[in-house]
């Protein structure tokens, strides 16, 4: 299992062909409390770097990016049932999607959880 991050505060964690994701403990601390979340349904296909799901806080509305591209197998129904599960573990219980991916090369330019911290520190 390898889990990355993306500049725009996604993580993805792969476990074979497959990948989960959701957003960071940065960014949902940076949100505020979350008041409602949409995840692609299984089945729609993402690109890298596109739009692939919505977060609102009481804060503002933020998009949710695609780390990599590939078809979504699978979205997470918690986090439309209860939001707020995003704010409480965000790099767990409140994964948005699990992606099968297109291409695993695509990961390359992402960064690892060092990395991600260290970069999150700059901001």
């Amino acid at each position: 299992m390898s889990l990355y991050f993306t500049k725009d505060h996604e993580w993805i964690r792969v476990e074979g062909d497959t990948a989960t994701v959701g957003i960071t403990d940065h960014a949902q601390g940076q949100l505020g409390d979350i008041v409602f979340a949409e995840a692609p349904e299984a089945g729609k296909t993402l690109d890298k770097g596109g739009e692939a799901a919505v977060v609102e806080s009481v804060k503002a509305a933020s998009d949710v990016y695609a780390p990599a591209s590939g078809e979504v197998v699978e979205a997470n129904p918690a986090i439309a049932d209860d939001p707020s599960v995003i704010n409480t573990d965000p790099e767990g219980e409140g994964w948005f999607f699990k992606l099968r991916l297109a291409d695993p090369s695509e990961l390359d330019g992402l960064m690892d959880e060092a990395a991600y911290r260290a970069w999150v520190e700059t901001l």
